[in-house]
């Protein structure tokens, strides 16, 4: 019979979340060689995302998906 090798949830999660990062920072990179300032790439790749980039407050400037009810 096949041994069944277990991880634990939190595990699946930081391998996502580190391969997440990786992606946004190559995105940021990408965006900085095509000429833009550092600060703009970061909030472009942030705000694709949906997190917070440098600088700003958290919950503060959050646009609802839905404006109207926001």
């Amino acid at each position: 019979m096949a041994k069944r090798n277990t991880i634990s949830i939190d595990d699946v999660l930081t391998a996502v979340e580190t391969a997440r990062d990786k992606v946004m920072a190559d995105e940021v990179k990408q965006l900085i060689k095509l000429g833009l300032p550092k600060n703009v790439a970061l909030k472009m790749v942030a705000e694709r995302y949906r997190q917070r980039g440098e600088g700003e407050e958290e919950g503060g400037g959050e646009q609802s998906p839905w404006p109207d009810m926001g």
